[in-house]
C-alpha cells in the first residue's frame, strides 16, 4: 500500500506551508439570493404582464447575486496572492448594474413611472457597490521586468490549476472517498509549489516541468484510472494509483523544499556580502576619522 508523504510542505492542519483554504464568499452574498424571493409570490395573479415583470425582475436579481458571489470569491483570491491578474470580467460591477436593472423592473407598475423606478434602480446599484466594492481593475505584481516573469508564472500556474481541476473532476467517477481525499491532498501539495513560484517567479524555470509535464501526466493517469476502477474495483490498480500519487507528491515536496533552501542560501550570501560591505565602509570611515583628527593641532602643542 502507498504511504502518505509528510513533511514541512505536506497538507496537514496547522502546519506551516499548508496552502490557504479556497476563498469563500461570505454570508452577505447568501442574503442577495434570499432577498428577491418574495417577488415570486407577488408574481401570482390574474395579470400575465405583471407576472412576467415580477418573474423577470426575480431572474435579474438572482443573476446579480450569482455575479456578485463569483466576484467576491475572485477578489479574495486576488488579494491572497502576491502576483495576480485582474479578473477578466468585473463581476461585482456587472452585479451592481444587473441589480439596478432588476430593481427598476420590480418597481415598475401602478403609481411608479419609468423615471421613478429608475431612481430605485440607481439607488440599489449604488448601495450594492458601496457594500461589496468594485472589482480589482489592475494586475498586481506585474510591472517591468519582474512583471514579465510574473506573467509567465501566472500562465504556468493557471495551466497547473486546470490540470488539478480536471484530476479532481475525474476522480469523482471512482466513487471512493479515500481517493478523493488523496487527490485533494496532492492538489494542496501542488498548490504549495504554486505559491512558492508566485512568491519568486524566477523559480519558474526550475519548477516548469512540475507545473506542466508532471501535472499533465497525473491528470491523464487519473482520467484513465477513475472510470476503470469504478467498473473493476481492482485493489491492485488502486494501490498502483496511490503509489503514483505518493511519488508525485514526494517530488513536489522535494522541489518546494529545494526552492526554499535556495532562497535561504541566497539570503545568506546577500547577508554576508552586506556584512563585508559594512565592514569595509566602517574601516574606511575610521581611517577618514583618524586622518581628520591627525590633521588638527593637539592641545598644548606649539
Amino acid at each position: 500500500m502507498a504511504r502518505r508523504v509528510t513533511g514541512p510542505f505536506s497538507p496537514q492542519p496547522g502546519r506551516a506551508g499548508t496552502p490557504p483554504p479556497a476563498p469563500r464568499p461570505g454570508i452577505a452574498t447568501t442574503f442577495l439570493f434570499l432577498a428577491p424571493l418574495p417577488l415570486a409570490l407577488r408574481a401570482i395573479g390574474p395579470d400575465p404582464v405583471a407576472m412576467a415583470q415580477k418573474l423577470g425582475a426575480l431572474a435579474l436579481l438572482l443573476l446579480a447575486a450569482w455575479l456578485t458571489r463569483e466576484g467576491v470569491i475572485a477578489h479574495k483570491a486576488y488579494l491572497a496572492r502576491p502576483v495576480a491578474r485582474r479578473p477578466a470580467i468585473p463581476r461585482k460591477i456587472f452585479g451592481a448594474g444587473v441589480t439596478g436593472l432588476g430593481l427598476t423592473l420590480a418597481a415598475l407598475g401602478p403609481g411608479h413611472d419609468l423615471a421613478q423606478a429608475a431612481i430605485y434602480g440607481l439607488a440599489g446599484a449604488a448601495l450594492h457597490l458601496a457594500a461589496f466594492g468594485p472589482d480589482p481593475l489592475a494586475n498586481k505584481g506585474m510591472d517591468g521586468d519582474a512583471g514579465l516573469h510574473s506573467e509567465r508564472a501566472a500562465r504556468a500556474i493557471a495551466e497547473g490549476e486546470r490540470h488539478l481541476a480536471a484530476m479532481q473532476a475525474a476522480i469523482t467517477a471512482a466513487q471512493d472517498r479515500r481517493l478523493n481525499e488523496v487527490v485533494a491532498g496532492f492538489a494542496d501539495q501542488a498548490r504549495a509549489l504554486f505559491r512558492r513560484v508566485e512568491a519568486d517567479p524566477r523559480d519558474l524555470s526550475g519548477a516548469r516541468r512540475y507545473l506542466g509535464v508532471y501535472l499533465e501526466g497525473a491528470r491523464d493517469a487519473t482520467q484513465k484510472f477513475a472510470p476503470l476502477y469504478a467498473q473493476t474495483r481492482d485493489d491492485r490498480l488502486r494501490s498502483e494509483y496511490l503509489a503514483l500519487l505518493a511519488d508525485l507528491e514526494a517530488n513536489f515536496a522535494a522541489r518546494a523544499t529545494r526552492m526554499l533552501a535556495n532562497d535561504q542560501t541566497d539570503f545568506d550570501i546577500e547577508t554576508e556580502v552586506l556584512r563585508d560591505r559594512l565592514r569595509r565602509e566602517g574601516l574606511a570611515a575610521s581611517r577618514r576619522t583618524d586622518q581628520s583628527s591627525g590633521a588638527l593641532p593637539r592641545k598644548g602643542s606649539p
